[in-house]
């Protein structure tokens, strides 16, 4: 697979990858190598790594809980902590190795230490192969609100090794592929219909639509790395998305849900509120928000649950001056930026989702 040549990195795939990764490493003389891990990406994907790794600097590894719930500033302040035991200093280098809570959290504690540090993301993930590595996005959730804390810095490289893949549950290959199915929405017509009907567990061809979604997410954020402008389609889908996603996390009596699995759900919702508000072609609508229903389970929600969501809308990133603003779609391919959407039109998007069929 070909390397993808972002603002100031690369995103370097396969064993060719190693081989950018260890001439890297030459080139920089890091004092300390720190390796950040979560106990599921140190029992099973770590060993690949070292074996693929060449360097005789110091290397230190680190290890933090798994899961969404631990991507906050108690983690960072635990793992600044352990870096100071261990003499870091501004020459050093965090490597993360593991998910989009991985790579967001070691990003972010690897700006902030020091005032900066040089940090490397070697994504295990689907979801942090085609998203949550690649744009210099770092940050930490503020209790249940998704990533409300953060800064934009870009890692020295990003190596997508597909064997990580093969490590994953079924159901953590279908949170990534979501993200896969967004940038087929917003991209074209023709990465649409690659992904639409792509067997996600096919880990022999899968590489090639991970390096055009990386791809697609770059030369977005190579226009607009701030999220000024063109870079807010990216988030298709999340606004509603994210809300869902914080609401099953701190809801107790509701069963959590995987980023990609809540980000679903808000991709079927944009795409009625593009009908109704962009202009998106009604069956358009109807045959994208099924392709999706058939890889994602419904979700049942109560009128009260909506309520709660709609109220969580107000945290957005994108929100400006007291408003909640959307991305939408005109065609596929065609997303349209800061729509506003009234209230009554996402419980009638709720109703949508509820009935729709993927027959």
């Amino acid at each position: 697979m070909q390397s993808v040549q972002a603002k100031d990195y690369q995103v370097v795939f396969g064993n060719s990858g190693y081989t950018a990764l260890n001439n890297l490493l030459r080139e920089k003389n890091h004092s300390i190598i720190f390796v950040l891990v979560d106990s599921n990406t140190h029992e099973y994907c770590l060993s690949h790594f070292l074996q693929n790794l060449e360097t005789n600097r110091p290397l230190e590894i680190v290890e933090i809980d798994p899961g969404e719930e631990f991507k906050n500033l108690e983690t960072c302040t635990g793992v600044w902590n352990v870096l100071s035991e261990l003499n870091a200093d501004r020459k050093s280098l965090i490597i993360n190795l593991g998910g989009g809570v991985v790579t967001d959290l070691g990003g972010f504690v690897a700006c902030c230490f020091k005032r900066g540090i040089d940090f490397i993301n070697i994504p295990t993930t689907l979801l942090a192969m085609v998203d949550a590595s690649v744009g210099g996005k770092t940050g930490v959730d503020l209790g249940a609100l998704k990533n409300q804390i953060g800064v934009i810095s870009n890692p020295g490289l990003v190596l997508v090794d597909p064997y990580f893949l093969g490590t994953l549950p079924l159901e953590e290959l279908r949170s990534g592929y979501a993200e896969m199915l967004k940038h087929g929405l917003i991209h074209s017509q023709s990465y649409w219909d690659a992904v639409k009907d792509y067997d996600y567990t096919s880990f022999e061809t899968l590489g090639d639509l991970i390096r055009q979604s990386v791809a697609i997410k770059n030369e977005v954020v190579l226009e607009d790395p701030y999220e000024q402008n063109i870079r807010k389609s990216l988030n298709y889908g999340h606004t509603l998305g994210h809300a869902i996603e914080s609401y099953f996390m701190e809801e107790e009596s509701k069963t959590r849900l995987l980023h990609g699995e809540a980000i679903a759900i808000g991709m079927i919702l944009a795409n009625f509120l593009s009908q109704e508000i962009a202009g998106l072609d009604a069956s358009v609508c109807d045959n994208s928000s099924k392709v999706i229903l058939n890889y994602y389970k419904k979700v049942a929600f109560e009128d009260r649950d909506i309520e709660a969501i709609i109220r969580l809308l107000k945290y957005d990133k994108k929100n400006s001056h007291g408003t909640v603003y959307f991305v939408l779609l005109q065609e596929i391919g065609n997303p349209v930026l800061n729509q506003e959407v009234s209230n009554e039109l996402i419980y009638k998007a709720f109703d949508y989702y509820k009935n729709l069929s993927n027959k």
